[in-house]
Formats: structure tokens, sequence, C-alpha cells
């Protein structure tokens, strides 16, 4: 039992971690350019239908699995005298710590207010509520793709070195 929670774990780490860096990634490359086609309205009301729709289960799993798998892999490298693995373990936990620092301190205070804004036919200046979301929605998205992204090759690394 012990060797296959020291096998799988570590796994479920990179695999949960891998997850996140591509919900963010996906946000990057796809959503918020699409959206950004958009007019004004319609990307309120898309951005806060995202926003909805994103606060389900699966997303609990990853958002908060992540870390938590990464800690257990932590733990069972530290336990088990793998410093190098514990390691790398370590790094993937605090870069997913800045990834929820970030979200926290940024995407979902924007989401808020985002929210707060009201329906989008009823919003007296779009393009004013727009221009206070996207940009720094965008840009610190970005940011925690990567830095989710550098916890995943962490993650992947404490596994090869395992």
């Amino acid at each position: 039992m012990v060797e296959t929670m020291h096998a799988l774990v570590p796994v479920l780490a990179v695999v949960l971690a891998g997850l996140l860096a591509g919900l963010f990634f996906a946000f990057s490359i796809a959503v918020m350019p699409g959206l950004g086609r958009a007019g004004d309205r319609a990307m309120i009301e898309a951005m806060r239908g995202v926003n909805a729709a994103i606060l389900n289960p699966w997303f609990a799993v990853v958002f908060v699995g992540a870390p938590v798998a990464v800690l257990a892999a932590l733990v069972l490298h530290a336990g088990s005298g793998e410093a190098v693995a514990a390691a790398w373990s370590a790094s993937a936990l605090v870069l997913l710590v800045a990834v929820y620092v970030i979200t926290f301190g940024v995407n979902v205070p924007r989401n808020n207010a985002l929210e707060q804004a009201g329906p989008a036919e009823r919003i007296g200046d779009p393009a004013a509520v727009r221009a206070d979301f996207e940009g720094v929605w965008v840009r610190w998205n970005h940011l925690r793709t990567l830095v989710s992204l550098a916890a995943l090759v962490c993650a992947a690394i404490a596994i090869a070195a395992h």
C-alpha cells in the first residue's frame, strides 16, 4: 500500500498541476483572445457566464487538489529520505501558492467587480467596465499560466528524481 501511494501520489500531483496549468493556458491563448474580439456588452456577459460556470466540482478538484497532491508528494518524498524529489515538490508547492496569491489577489477581485457591475445590458458604460477588467485580468492570467507551468515542471522533475 505504501509503495502504491509513493507511485500514485506524485503522478496525481503532476496530473492535477498539469490540468491547472492547462486551464490557465486555455484562457491565455483562446478564451480571452476570443472574448477580446467581442463587443463590450458581449464580452462582459460571456465572462460573467464563464465566472459562474467555472465554480463547479471539477474545477474545485483541480484547483484545490493540485496543491494538496503536491503537498502529499512532498511529505512522501521527505518521509522516505528523497531530498532531491522533496525539494522539487517543495518548489512546485511554492509556485502553486503563488498561483493562489495571483488568483485571489488579482483575478478574483476583477471577477467580483465584473459581477458587481451587473448584467451587461444594464451597464451604462460597458467600455469603462471592460477597461477596468480585461487588461489587468489578462496580464495576471498570463503570469499565473507561467507560474503554474513552472509548478508542473517542478512536480514532473520530482518524479524523475524519485
